[in-house]
């Protein structure tokens, strides 16, 4: 059986970046793993890697957005690694389901995109790096408000709230692809 870190790590290593940009961020990724074995988990002061995902509608008219409860700001779904995650996409998968109460969502395996912000998760500061997906939602579904969240909405692809742009980004990758 592979492990989270190796997932992880043959993920990173296979994914074709777009951009330069994302290329630099993918290798920074690599070289984090290569220095923190426990870098899959919030336990690492360093940094960490979360998986996070743009939840569309079937139609692909609109992106499912968190009001998240700590940070005050409309995002993407997503969060930490679980030590019982076996794969970084499961683990995308696992966070867009709690988050949203949908179930029967379905995941693209090949990430989107590469996001290192700072968080405050360690006295001090860490960082997040996360691998973001694109992850479907099954005609008619239905949401429900997590105890992450403030909220919880649709949103029009071509007509998001206030954000910021790795979000912006993101959902223009998942219309992309």
């Amino acid at each position: 059986m592979t492990s989270l870190y190796d997932d992880a790590f043959g993920v990173l290593t296979a994914w074709i970046a777009p951009d330069e940009s994302q290329e630099k961020t993918r290798r920074t990724f690599l070289e984090h793993l290569a220095a923190h074995p426990d870098g899959m988990f919030r336990e690492c002061a360093a940094g960490h890697i979360t998986a996070s995902a743009a939840v569309l509608n079937a139609e692909r008219t609109h992106v499912l957005l968190t009001l998240h409860k700590k940070i005050k700001m409309w995002l993407q779904l997503g969060g930490h690694c679980e030590p019982s995650d076996t794969a970084l996409a499961a683990a995308a998968l696992r966070e867009a389901t709690e988050e949203s109460g949908i179930s029967g969502l379905i995941i693209d395996p090949f990430p989107l995109q590469l996001d290192r912000h700072a968080v405050k998760c360690h006295p001090g500061g860490s960082f997040h790096l996360d691998v973001q997906y694109l992850v479907t939602a099954p005609e008619g579904a239905e949401i429900a408000i997590s105890e992450e969240s403030d909220d919880l909405r649709w949103f029009r692809t071509d007509d998001l709230p206030e954000t910021d742009s790795v979000v912006h980004s993101l959902v223009r990758r998942a219309l992309a692809r």
